[in-house]
């Protein structure tokens, strides 16, 4: 977590000369972000280094977003060639700590999270790419192509195919909506003393179903969410508003098909870019993905799952490997 060697002048060049430059995170990309410091003034920087990230759909997204009244992190200033962006820094209160910390507060910071998604399917899509059937079912193959490799299982890809194509009817023919995509505790920001919720992480904005930022914020890969809480905020959105039966199918099948593609994600973070710490997290995900997989609608699906990775394929990959020779 090294700043970027020409960190300085891009500060120099904006504003912000002989700012103090400290780490502050790094994510699943390539994506690093320091604090910045100029005497009373902070600021967020974005190392998003070419060729490996492009920041512009993370600027189109926050443009969107800040011009609907959403609260994404204002822009101060931007290279392109190297990949620079400083943001407006949301400070350091995040949902999850906070909820973590106070289960009582939890109900009400989720259900500040629920209205905000709808007040975002209020508006109409922006101009992202469909979330269509071909990208949810690349997503979901990612479990066979990095999750069963990791744990040694020889798997029928094309009978998986065919299980998706066998349900996904259940989540198209409604109105899209802004998926952030990326909608869960850890990016979404307490600002301010009336704690208004900031928002990160949506540079992967699609046009799609509105169950689907519901699942990332209600089956988090990386918190337990008590169950109760999913329950009352499912029913919180649907009386806002006036989703039925058809919802509820179509949240579990994006459930299972999000909980699939991160099983194979977190793998692919272990395997290929050596972050071990990923696959810790997978438990939880097939946690998820079993409880979405109990729906009637999701019996193509569970079935394969049941000949193919049964309940002993099911874990965290790294220790499953380990316990087969292939670590």
């Amino acid at each position: 977590m090294t700043p970027p060697a020409d960190a300085p002048a891009f500060l120099d060049a904006h504003g912000w000369g002989g700012a103090r430059i400290e780490p502050l995170a790094g994510d699943a990309s390539f994506r690093r972000y320091f604090r910045v410091h100029a005497g009373a003034r902070r600021a967020i920087l974005m190392d998003a280094p070419p060729p490996q990230e492009d920041p512009r759909p993370f600027l189109a997204v926050a443009g969107w977003l800040a011009e609907h009244a959403f609260a994404a992190p204002a822009i101060h200033a931007v290279d392109l060639e190297r990949g620079f962006v400083l943001l407006e820094d949301f400070g350091d209160v995040r949902l999850r700590e906070t909820a973590d910390a106070d289960a009582d507060a939890a109900v009400a910071l989720y259900a500040a999270a629920v209205d905000l998604l709808v007040a975002l399917r209020a508006k109409p899509a922006g101009p992202w790419r469909a979330y269509d059937r071909a990208e949810l079912q690349r997503e979901a193959g990612l479990l066979v192509d990095w999750y069963c490799p990791a744990v040694g299982a020889d798997v029928d890809a094309e009978g998986y195919r065919a299980a998706w194509d066998a349900v996904l009817h259940h989540v198209e023919g409604v109105i899209p909506v802004t998926v952030l995509r990326d909608y869960h505790a850890e990016n979404l920001m307490l600002v301010g003393a009336d704690r208004s919720l900031g928002l990160l992480d949506f540079q992967d904005a699609l046009a799609g179903h509105p169950a689907y930022d519901l699942v990332s914020l209600l089956q988090d890969a990386r918190r337990d969410v008590d169950p109760t809480i999913e329950e009352a905020m499912l029913a919180r959105y649907r009386a806002a508003t006036g989703e039925g039966d058809d919802f509820l199918r179509a949240y579990r099948v994006l459930g299972a098909q999000r909980n699939a593609k991160i099983l194979g994600i977190f793998a692919r973070l272990w395997k290929r870019d050596g972050k071990p710490r990923y696959a810790a997290l997978c438990p939880r995900v097939w946690a998820y993905l079993e409880r979405d997989l109990t729906d009637p609608a999701l019996a193509p699906v569970a079935r394969w799952f049941d000949a193919h990775l049964p309940p002993e394929w099911r874990g965290d990959p790294l220790v499953l490997a380990e316990a087969r020779g292939l670590a």
